[in-house]
C-alpha cells in the first residue's frame, strides 16, 4: 500500500470556510457586550469598595490628615490610632458580649431550624405545606415593624436589657431564610438513605443526626454565617434593648466613640475596622462552604 505524501494530503484538505458575515457580526457584538458589562461591573466594584478602603486608610491616619482629606493612601501611616481606639473601645469587654450573643444565636438557630427543615423536607404531617409557606412569607415582613411588639413583650417577660432578650428575637428573625435553606438541603438527600437506615432499625432522631446532618454540612455553615454576620453587626435592636454599658456589644461600644464632643474620625474608622475584621475573617475562612450551601439549597 503506497502512502500519500504529507504535502499531498495537506493540499487535498478543503480550504477553511470563511466565516459568514452575520457570524462575524454576531461575534463582534458579543465581544462588545462583554467588554461593556466588564467595564460597568468594574466601575460598580470600585464604587462599592471605595468606602471600605477609605475606612481602612483613615484607621492609619491621624485626625488632622483625615480632616484634610484629598488622598486615599496615608502619607504618614501610624498604628497609634488603632492602639488608642483599642484602649478607648474596651475591645475585650464588648467583644466578649458580642461573641456570647452571636454564639448563642447561631447554636439555637442551627438546632431549631435544622430540625424544622428536616420535618418539612422528610416527614409528612397535616398542614405541612401551609406552615412552610407561612415561615417563608416572613421574609417579606420588615423587621422594624415588629420591633415595638418585641420590646413590649420582653419588658413584660422581664428579659428586656439582657443578652437573652437579644438572642430570642435574633433567632426568631432568622427563621424564614434558615428554614428555606435547610429544607432545600434536606430535599437534596436521596430518600433511599433514610429508607435503608429505617430498615436497619435506626430511629428518626438517629437518621436525622447520623445521615442527614452530615450531608447538609454546607447548608449548616451557610445558615451559621447568615445568622452570625447580622447578629454581630446588629445595632438598632441592641440600642433599644440594652441600657447597661456592661452589656454593650461592639456596635454600641463603637457608638460611644461618636458621642464625644469633638468626633475623631480616625478613631471612628479604626473602631469600625476592629468591628468588621472578625466578620471578614469568618467569611473568608468559610466561603467555600457558603457557596456550596447556597447551591445545594437551590438544587434541593
Amino acid at each position: 500500500m503506497t502512502s500519500i505524501p504529507l504535502d499531498t494530503r495537506r493540499r487535498a484538505q478543503p480550504p477553511a470556510r470563511p466565516a459568514a458575515p452575520h457570524e462575524a457580526t454576531a461575534r463582534t457584538r458579543r465581544l462588545i457586550a462583554r467588554t461593556v458589562v466588564g467595564v460597568l461591573l468594574g466601575l460598580y466594584g470600585l464604587v462599592s469598595v471605595y468606602p471600605f478602603l477609605w475606612m481602612v486608610s483613615a484607621a492609619f491616619k491621624d485626625q488632622a490628615e483625615v480632616v484634610r482629606g484629598g488622598h486615599l493612601i496615608p502619607r504618614n501611616p501610624t498604628f497609634d490610632t488603632i492602639v488608642d481606639t483599642w484602649n478607648k473601645l474596651h475591645f475585650f469587654d464588648f467583644f466578649l458580649n458580642s461573641l456570647l450573643v452571636t454564639l448563642y444565636t447561631v447554636v439555637l438557630t442551627l438546632v431549631i431550624y435544622a430540625a424544622a427543615g428536616y420535618a418539612f423536607a422528610v416527614l409528612r404531617f397535616p398542614g405541612r405545606g401551609v406552615l412552610q409557606k407561612l415561615f417563608v412569607s416572613l421574609l417579606f415582613v420588615p423587621g422594624i415593624t415588629v420591633m415595638l411588639p418585641i420590646v413590649l413583650l420582653e419588658n413584660t417577660m422581664g428579659i428586656l436589657g439582657s443578652h437573652f432578650g437579644l438572642v430570642l428575637p435574633f433567632v426568631n428573625g432568622g427563621a424564614p431564610l434558615s428554614v428555606l435553606l435547610m429544607t432545600g438541603a434536606f430535599l437534596a438527600v436521596p430518600a433511599e438513605l433514610r429508607d435503608s437506615a429505617r430498615v436497619d432499625g435506626a430511629s428518626e432522631l438517629r437518621v436525622f443526626t447520623s445521615v442527614y446532618l452530615p450531608l447538609a454540612r454546607p447548608a449548616l455553615i451557610t445558615v451559621a454565617l447568615l445568622t452570625a454576620i447580622p447578629t454581630w453587626n446588629e445595632f438598632l435592636l441592641t440600642r433599644v434593648s440594652l441600657n447597661d454599658p456592661d452589656t454593650y456589644t461592639l456596635p454600641l461600644g463603637l457608638q460611644t466613640l461618636s458621642a464625644e464632643n469633638v468626633p475623631h474620625y480616625n478613631n471612628l474608622m479604626a473602631g469600625a475596622l476592629i468591628v468588621v475584621i472578625p466578620v471578614i475573617l469568618l467569611f473568608l475562612s468559610l466561603q467555600r462552604y457558603f457557596v456550596n450551601g447556597l447551591v445545594g439549597a437551590v438544587k434541593g
